[in-house]
């Protein structure tokens, strides 16, 4: 098969190394790729919401199928200019994206359909936004309502703090477009996990949990970020929630946007709270995860062209798919100053020193004019160690992280320090 993979990040060179194990692939384009992905296929300068530019490459390189990466082009409708013009493509359509590209929509949608979730409302108007916070009875997280690179999202502490991110979002546009609107929630506490399923519509195949460490810094302090590490599996996460989340969130939101007239095709992931009451959704997905991708196919057994194509074809149901008991951890190194701006073209050294079996994957990487690997992006690169616990898989991630450098380079030192502790110490003291 000749496959055309859209997007340039950790997520699409995590996905070109796994698509490369494919018997079935004759020939792999990546538009725009990176480094990485170069390795696998060919990279094709077209950017991702060039979608004429997309249709065009499709149709040049007689594309058998198109996998979608990010969620910019998802939530603009991609899918539908690729299906319209014939070709099989791995994604939701525009309607159905919008699970993941309009905050209040999902709200909506978990309304109708009964799933677990905050206390949340929308606003058009900062001060009518303000207002509501200074009479909220409990502390918030103020979201851009659209896509904003996992950056739209402020925990708050106090109602100044709400107040700020409010004037951000909807006055300064940090986020552009994103936070012209911005949905206030009561702010959940517990412990964090991500949900991934494949899913054609209607046949879900679920995929292992993982846990993404979203703020900058140690101890979960710091802004929030696209992801700065990520493991799998959470030995924590105990199986009758884990039942409970893919019962009645993941297959209750496929079957709500089916029934809503918008059938879900590609990879659903709701991010999700474990509270002292239970499961609930922070957020939904309409992609792979980025890092967690990058844990998650280093453990999938079966065949990922196999799964996409099946997804594309709606025959979901006749594929196997099946992963192995590995733990799996991955630690990004970030440039200096990120999430906030960042310097580039720093050179980066010791990615050929790792271990064999230890994958690196681009996320902001690029080659300067002698043809040096350097840095081109805020997270740079995700180093994923295996092993059969995630201590072991932990250590052995930190160990080649540490072979790696690059001017002003940082990363987290506790990616998956917790993954051992009960959940219910965990808990214990939050407020509910």
């Amino acid at each position: 098969m000749n496959v055309l993979l859209v997007g340039g990040g950790g997520r699409e060179h995590a996905i070109a190394w796994r698509l490369a194990q494919s018997p079935r692939l004759s020939k792999l384009w990546i538009a725009p790729g990176n480094p990485g992905t170069a390795a696998f296929g060919e990279n094709v300068e077209v950017p991702v919401m060039d979608f004429d530019g997309i249709v065009a490459l499709a149709e040049r390189v007689r594309a058998d199928l198109v996998i979608v990466g990010p969620d910019d082009p998802l939530g603009a409708g991609i899918v539908d200019r690729l299906t319209a013009a014939g070709f099989p493509t791995f994604g939701p359509s525009g309607a159905a994206a919008q699970i993941e590209a309009s905050k209040s929509f999902a709200n909506e949608l978990m309304a109708t359909a009964g799933i677990a979730t905050s206390v949340s409302a929308s606003f058009d108007d900062p001060d009518a936004a303000k207002a509501y916070v200074r009479s909220a009875p409990y502390r918030v997280v103020v979201k851009a309502d659209g896509l904003a690179l996992g950056k739209g999202v402020t925990v708050c502490d106090d109602v100044a703090q709400a107040e700020a991110a409010i004037d951000a979002a909807m006055r300064d546009r940090a986020f552009g477009v994103a936070g012209a609107r911005v949905v206030i929630e009561e702010r959940m506490y517990g412990r964090e996990t991500s949900a991934h399923a494949f899913s054609d519509g209607v046949t879900v195949r679920h995929m292992p949990f993982s846990c993404d460490h979203k703020p900058v810094f140690d101890g979960d302090l710091g802004p929030n970020t696209g992801g700065m590490g990520v493991y799998t599996p959470p030995g924590w996460l105990p199986e009758a929630a884990a039942e409970a989340i893919r019962r009645d969130v993941t297959e209750r939101a496929i079957r709500a946007l089916a029934e809503a007239g918008r059938p879900f095709r590609g990879v659903l992931y709701p991010g999700l709270m474990l509270a002292a009451d239970g499961p609930r959704v922070v957020e939904f997905n309409a992609r792979f995860g980025d890092p967690e991708t990058e844990v998650l196919l280093p453990r999938l057994r079966s065949d990922l062209l196999d799964i996409c194509d099946a997804v594309a074809h709606q025959r979901l149901a006749d594929v196997p798919v099946e992963w192995d008991e590995a733990a799996s951890v991955g630690v990004m190194m970030a440039s200096p100053g990120y999430p906030g701006a960042y310097p580039r073209g720093a050179v980066i050294s010791g990615v050929e020193d790792v271990d064999r079996d230890v994958q690196v994957f681009f996320a902001g990487a690029g080659r300067d004019e002698r043809g040096r690997l350097v840095t081109n992006g805020g997270r740079v690169l995700c180093v994923v160690a295996q092993g059969p616990t995630v201590a072991e898989a932990r250590e052995r991630a930190y160990d080649n992280v540490k072979r790696i450098s690059f001017e002003g380079a940082h990363y987290r030192t506790d990616i998956a320090a917790r993954a051992d502790e009960p959940l219910a110490v965990s808990l214990a003291g939050l407020p509910r």
